[in-house]
This record gives C-alpha cells, sequence and structure tokens, in this order.
C-alpha cells in the first residue's frame, strides 16, 4: 500500500476526472474524425488518435488502481519527533549554510520546485528516522553532501 497526502490524492483524482471527462471524449472525437478521412491503413491522423486513446486508457487504468490501493496520510495528525513520511524538514548544508526545507511525500506528488520530495529520493531516505540536530550525508551527482537537521515539522 502507497502512502500519500491529501493533496497529493486530490491531485491524483484530479487528473484522472480530466482524463475521463474531457481527453478521452475529445480523443474519440478524433478517432471518429480521422475515420471519415478514408483509409485507414494510410491514415497518419488515425494512427495517432489511436495512439493517444491507448495513452489516455492506460493512464486511466494506472491513476484507478493507484487510487484503490492508497493510505492518506495527514501530516497534522503525526505525533512523531522524528522523520517519518509527511514531514517537513529544514535542513542546513553543512558545508555551504545554505538552507533547504521540503516536505517528504509520496513519488506520485514530489515536485522540488514546490518544497515536495519523494520518500524514495536519496535526500528522503537519509532524513527518514533522524531527529533534529543530527547530521546526514547524502549522495548527490556533485558527490557527497553533509547537511544538518534544523528543524523537523508536521504541518
Amino acid at each position: 500500500m502507497a502512502l500519500i497526502t491529501h493533496n497529493g490524492k486530490k491531485k491524483l483524482e484530479q487528473e484522472l476526472k480530466k482524463l475521463i471527462e474531457v481527453e478521452r471524449p475529445s480523443v474519440i472525437n478524433a478517432i471518429e474524425e480521422a475515420r471519415a478521412h478514408g483509409d485507414l491503413s494510410e491514415n497518419a491522423e488515425y494512427a495517432a488518435a489511436r495512439e493517444r486513446q491507448s495513452f489516455i486508457e492506460g493512464r486511466i487504468a494506472e491513476l484507478s488502481s493507484k487510487l484503490a490501493t492508497l493510505q492518506v496520510v495527514n501530516p497534522l495528525e503525526i505525533k512523531e519527533t522524528k522523520v517519518v513520511f509527511g514531514a517537513t524538514v529544514t535542513m542546513e548544508n553543512v558545508t555551504t549554510g545554505e538552507e533547504s526545507r521540503y516536505q517528504i511525500v509520496g513519488p506520485d506528488e514530489a515536485d522540488v520546485a514546490k518544497g515536495t520530495i519523494s520518500i524514495m529520493s536519496p535526500i528522503a531516505r537519509a532524513l527518514i528516522g533522524k531527529l533534529e540536530g543530527d547530521e546526514i550525508v547524502v549522495n548527490t551527482p556533485r558527490g557527497e553532501a553533509e547537511y544538518e537537521i534544523i528543524k523537523v515539522e508536521y504541518v
């Protein structure tokens, strides 16, 4: 069973709704239009529309399956001092003094630009189970980076 925050689940539900209510009918219309152009064996529009339909149906099945098995975690209900799924961690690079703040979320909702990282990421794996004041070492493309955990919050 995969973990996800309420916001992450909502995002997946919105994507599924758009696929079912907007994308699926649109691609069906595109297929019908392409069929009207005649010979399907040499019809690039038809082939492209069928390929798009296959992608949409696959994604609908994938999202439906995921949503059926997800366990929603509300970070506000977590009473922990150590870092676990849902934690928002403020940390400082020991070498540069640069501060970073990330929330640890499921792979489907991770977006570094928005301050969320996947629980599967190297940083998150290094943080899990640690406490404020602990130091971690993370392997990055530029080599090892050392961080001090400044604050662990559940917001």
